[in-house]
């Protein structure tokens, strides 16, 4: 089985290559292959996560981001909320998300809350 550190994008970019096959045709399960692209995508992750770390989108990004991909507007937003100013505002960031609305937007919208409670910076 060859396997080696990932120290170097050289070495990430074989790890990579390696993989990479084994997402047109996984192996099967429990075989070695199995246990060697098991491997190979922990070192891949742990590469990644120190090299090339993506940090999460901030709580209206996540916000944009959910609605664009589920085709809601900023009217959805409102009813939700309950009111126009309310969504505007929290879209371009004049007003924080409250309690009452990082639930709803979970409750209603299926977002994890977790991704709405983190700090974002305000509009000035």
């Amino acid at each position: 089985m060859d396997m080696r550190a990932i120290r170097t994008e050289a070495d990430y970019d074989w790890a990579l290559a390696e993989i990479e096959p084994y997402f047109e045709q996984p192996p099967e399960p429990n075989s070695p292959e199995a246990d060697r692209f098991d491997i190979l995508a922990a070192l891949v992750k742990v590469y990644e996560d120190e090299h090339h770390p993506i940090d999460a989108p901030d709580p209206v990004a996540t916000i944009q981001e959910w609605m664009a991909r589920r085709g809601l507007r900023q009217r959805d937003l409102a009813d939700l909320f309950g009111s126009k100013s309310r969504a505007s505002e929290v879209l371009n960031r004049k007003r924080p998300l409250t309690m009452e609305m990082v639930f709803r937007l979970s409750r209603d919208w299926g977002i994890p809350a977790e991704a709405l409670i983190a700090p974002y910076d305000l509009a000035a």
